[in-house]
């Protein structure tokens, strides 16, 4: 007989030496991909749980406008979260009405996806921006794995818009890229990047690993260096300073291994920790603690 496949929430990781910042997590949309079956515990227990294994403050993302404005109220009424809004780049397709050739050739609905336009849209996160407690902007950046040279262009035109909004608050950019790593750095050396970058979710290997950091870039793990394929990422996790090392959940999403598949959560955060610390042959409190110190220096105090 098969054995039945856990759905529900994986057991909690041992506590960390030293307490650490969850870099990138979406805490709004955990319930929205729960299986049937699996109840939400709700936001506070989320942030308590955290809190129980080391995981003591979390940087909170809105990648659209419901998201932000959620992210920017629970980070008002939460000491341990902070904020980061913009439009992810799926998103700017969406508000630029951008609907590409269907894969059969037939001509998709020309009628924009949202109401709002991009501008509108790119101006109402440059207001949520403003808030005390706002501290980065993004996910912002490119996602070239389903979007076409249309969807493509919605994209970059997002993107530089976000970097001109970085610069101009003095915030950190969080970025989102995928399927896309020459555009990105080449947009970022064309505009100028803000003081401090941020790659989100790094997906890149050893040696763009490299150029990043060489252009004082910080590369943020989350469970995908844990995967089993993910020897790539291993390598970028170990050549990298630790000075400019962050980690996510992006949680509800890339739950590390061995539970892939699960539900993601910040108390979760410390697996990723753990084989980041591994494939450095670091201490475990050494890293937590450098983590610490860089999420604080880069976001300011909780």
């Amino acid at each position: 007989m098969a054995r039945k496949r856990e759905k529900g929430f994986p057991p909690s990781p041992d506590q960390l030496p030293v307490g650490v910042v969850d870099n990138h997590t979406h805490l709004e949309s955990i319930a929205d991909v729960l299986p049937d079956g699996v109840a939400d515990p709700g936001l506070l227990a989320h942030l308590e749980h955290g809190r129980a294994v080391g995981v003591d403050a979390v940087v909170q993302i809105g990648c659209d406008l419901e998201s932000a404005r959620w992210s920017v109220q629970a980070a008002a009424e939460h000491p341990s979260i902070l904020a980061g809004v913009a439009i992810h780049p799926n998103e700017a397709v969406l508000h630029a009405g951008v609907r590409e050739v269907a894969p059969d050739g037939l001509e998709p609905d020309p009628a924009p996806r949202h109401k709002l336009s991009l501008e509108v849209a790119i101006a109402e996160i440059a207001d949520l921006a403003r808030a005390d407690r706002v501290r980065t902007v993004g996910e912002t950046g490119l996602d070239y794995f389903r979007a076409g040279e249309a969807g493509r262009a919605a994209q970059r035109e997002a993107f530089r818009a976000h970097i001109a909004l970085a610069k101009e608050l003095d915030l950190p950019l969080q970025i989102h890229d995928r399927d896309a790593h020459a555009d990105v750095l080449a947009i970022l050396a064309a505009d100028g990047p803000p003081a401090r970058t941020v790659f989100h979710c790094f997906s890149g290997d050893a040696a763009m690993a490299r150029e990043c950091v060489a252009r004082g870039y910080f590369l943020s793990f989350s469970g995908t260096v844990t995967f089993n394929k993910s020897e790539e990422l291993r390598r970028a996790a170990a050549e990298a300073p630790a000075e400019q090392l962050l980690v996510e959940t992006d949680a509800p999403y890339l739950t590390p291994h061995p539970y892939r598949g699960r539900p993601n959560a910040p108390y979760l955060l410390p697996l990723t920790l753990a084989t980041m610390a591994s494939v450095r042959t670091e201490p475990l409190e050494v890293l937590c603690a450098t983590i610490r110190t860089t999420s604080e220096a880069l976001y300011g105090p909780w």
